[in-house]
């Protein structure tokens, strides 16, 4: 493909571009630094999903729902872990509820 003249055309060429010196001033023009750190804060941020500018606004209503739960029926909660509260009358009383059916217990706290 390629002949001989042209491979020592080639040696020539590469020869005496060794041989030039480059006097350019290599340092970085005023205030390159700047403008490359400019350009890199100022790049567009990623664009994110609806789900995710959601997800922590429903986190945080999720809270305040179960925060609020809670205070509403506290009372029957600390109730219940006493002796006289409703889940010892709920342990003598098998007759309506099951035994494992943790579902019903807690609708029964909530009357």
């Amino acid at each position: 493909m390629s002949s001989p003249d042209s491979h020592q055309a080639w040696q020539r060429l590469a020869a005496a571009a060794r041989t030039v010196r480059d006097d350019r001033d290599a340092s970085a023009p005023y205030g390159f630094a700047t403008r490359v750190a400019a350009l890199a804060l100022a790049q567009e941020r990623r664009v994110v999903s609806v789900l995710d500018r959601m997800a922590l606004r429903a986190l945080g209503v999720a809270s305040l729902l179960a925060l609020f739960s809670v205070a509403l029926n506290y009372q029957e909660v600390t109730s219940a872990f006493t002796p006289t509260g409703t889940a010892l009358h709920l342990a003598e009383d098998t007759d309506t509820i099951a035994p494992d059916d943790a579902v019903a217990i807690v609708l029964d706290l909530a009357d």
